[in-house]
């Protein structure tokens, strides 16, 4: 609850019109029966008058609570809507501040259903809780006080009905709190299983599994179903149980008082009002369970959202004073890798192994390897998504990398993943994620740069022309044309391309590789490649096998002194000269 309060307290003088609606509301309910058995004696009486008075202050009371309703659910909503916007902002900025390796744990399916059906769940429970909070202690005590008022002697009716309606609730809200915690694993299931049936909707059609990927879906459907139906049935039959617990005391009371009603005429009237505090009090007990049901499952969501805020990121776990390195300064001297090793979490062998390299400013760094030797992994720990294992690191100038601000490292580096990544919205907008005040003028330049000239300004409205949801309206040469005019850009001091040319023909390929050469002259770039034809002109070329370095210098110098390179060249260049 706790994170509830603190982010309510912006919006405190909305819930105090809310509480003190609510306040309203729940005194205009109880104080509406006195008048209802001053009404009663005077219909027995026949008196005209007072039975126009206390109708019109019956109205009165009617009219107060339904207009406290009404403002108490307006500000409510106001508030758990602006509560829930506020935790969902603030969690989706926490995500952004995560790790590459914090998100992988989690899961993307895993965070999208916390932002979403977890924040739901928590603005239902901000709202019940504001309405009914107050409302429904003040309405259970007031009810039960009201009521052994208006009839003494049948104070004993009203607390054996509520120990029976609380020993039935017990048992039904225990039952359900074990299931509510089932829902949430099972969204997160469903929601991945959707997200990565989607995404490899090619994979599954061309091999024909939409049977197979039915079924698995079906599967995880029919538990979600189980489960809530489970707490369906079990939430409906509360209801029926309430309302018999609830007439077996009201039938009790009339019982009991036409036994007496010749000796005590008066109680007569009384008893209209004594059920509708009987009545008063089941409502208030429903409205009990109701508050325990969501708060059973938003407590659960809270709890979840909770781990994500609370969650420890690098920047906050780093106590050590961060160097903010301007652009200027910025890599003068030369890229130092030492003893560098890595291990995937619950990997029981390392992916690198004490790697350890010098690459200097402005130079040109070439990495070849067999797959799976770690090529990609060292570029995701040159642009600092993961962390080397204790003991080897990583510096640019002497200084090491995670004693920079992390806002710095990533504005002076530019990294061209293996897999292109390109966002809905304009080629522009795509492109200005590299640098946000970029012109039009350095856009053209940077797309001119990557060989994607051609075919943006081929459509009639170039760089605003709209790429599709997960980029399906471009091909896969397209989409590495434009993640590398995006690194290009932004102009970085280091530049990581991880395959990035993979996809273009060979005279594209040709033509990046020289624009490079000639026009990032000052750029320390580090090139990952499967063929040595888009590393061969490199200053330095690092053969990996198995996270080692088995080799090193420069072309010539490989093909002289390292079996594992010449036999990674010659089998490239018999399948050049098949081709041909």
């Amino acid at each position: 609850m706790g994170l509830l309060v603190t982010y309510a307290k912006p919006y405190w003088k909305k819930v105090s019109v809310t509480l003190l609606a609510v306040v309203l509301m729940a005194a205009s309910t109880l104080v509406q029966p006195q008048f209802l058995e001053k009404m009663m004696n005077a219909i027995i009486k026949d008196d005209q008058q007072v039975i126009l008075q206390n109708g019109f202050f019956l109205l009165f009371f009617a009219l107060v609570g339904i207009i406290s309703g009404i403002t108490g659910t307006y500000f409510a909503s106001q508030v758990s809507q602006s509560v829930a916007a506020d935790i969902r902002l603030a969690e989706y900025q926490k995500i952004q501040s995560f790790s590459l390796q914090q998100v992988q744990d989690y899961s993307s399916a895993n965070l999208v259903v916390r932002l979403t059906n977890d924040i739901n769940q928590v603005q239902q429970l901000v709202m019940q809780a504001l309405q009914m909070v107050i409302r429904v202690p003040i309405l259970f005590i007031g009810a039960i006080i009201l009521a052994i008022w208006t009839l003494p002697s049948l104070w004993w009716i009203i607390f054996l009905m509520i120990l029976c309606i609380v020993f039935s609730s017990k048992r039904l809200f225990a039952m359900m709190g074990r299931s509510f915690g089932k829902i949430q694993k099972l969204i997160d299931q469903n929601n991945t299983l959707a997200q990565e049936n989607l995404a490899g909707v090619r994979v599954v059609k061309s091999f024909n599994q939409q049977g197979q990927e039915e079924a698995t879906f079906g599967k995880n459907t029919d538990d979600l179903t189980t489960v809530n139906r489970t707490i369906g049935y079990l939430f409906n039959l509360m209801f029926p149980i309430f309302m018999l617990i609830s007439y077996a005391a009201i039938a009790g009371a009339l019982l009991l008082i036409s036994t007496t009603i010749k000796e005590a005429p008066d109680q007569l009237a009384k008893i209209t009002p004594f059920i509708t505090y009987l009545n008063q009090i089941l409502m208030a007990l429903l409205m009990l369970g109701m508050i325990s049901t969501f708060a059973s499952r938003g407590f659960v969501s809270l709890k979840r959202i909770r781990a994500v805020l609370e969650e420890k990121t690098d920047s906050e776990t780093d106590q050590t004073d961060k160097v903010d390195l301007k652009t200027p300064t910025f890599l003068t001297d030369k890229l130092s890798v030492n003893k560098l090793s890595f291990t995937y979490p619950n990997a029981k062998k390392p992916v690198l192994q004490d790697l350890s390299f010098t690459l200097s400013a402005g130079q040109t760094l070439g990495i070849v390897g067999s797959t799976g030797s770690g090529k990609s992994t060292l570029a995701l720990l040159l642009a600092r998504l993961y962390q080397g294992d204790d003991g080897g690191k990583i510096t640019i100038d002497g200084q090491d990398i995670h004693k920079l601000k992390a806002a710095v490292w990533h504005q002076n580096v530019g990294i061209v993943m293996q897999k292109p990544v390109l966002f809905s919205g304009t080629i522009e907008q795509n492109l200005k994620m590299g640098k946000q005040d970029a012109s039009e003028e350095e856009l053209l330049s940077a797309v001119e740069a990557a060989q994607a000239a051609d075919f943006v300004s081929a459509y009639p409205d170039g760089l605003k022309h709209e790429i599709s949801e997960r980029s399906a309206n471009l091909s896969g040469g397209q989409k590495q044309r434009l993640s590398l005019a995006r690194a290009l850009v932004k102009k970085p001091r280091l530049l990581i391309l991880d395959d990035a040319t993979s996809a273009l023909d060979a005279r594209s390929e040709k033509r990046v590789q020289e624009v490079l050469a000639t026009d990032f002259v000052q750029t320390t770039k580090v090139i990952i490649a499967e063929k040595i034809t888009s590393i061969i002109h490199a200053d330095q070329i690092l053969v990996l096998d198995e996270g080692r370095i088995v080799g090193s210098g420069t072309h010539e110098e490989l093909l002289l002194k390292s079996p594992f390179y010449q036999e990674i060249f010659n089998s490239q260049k018999g399948k050049e000269g098949n081709h041909e």
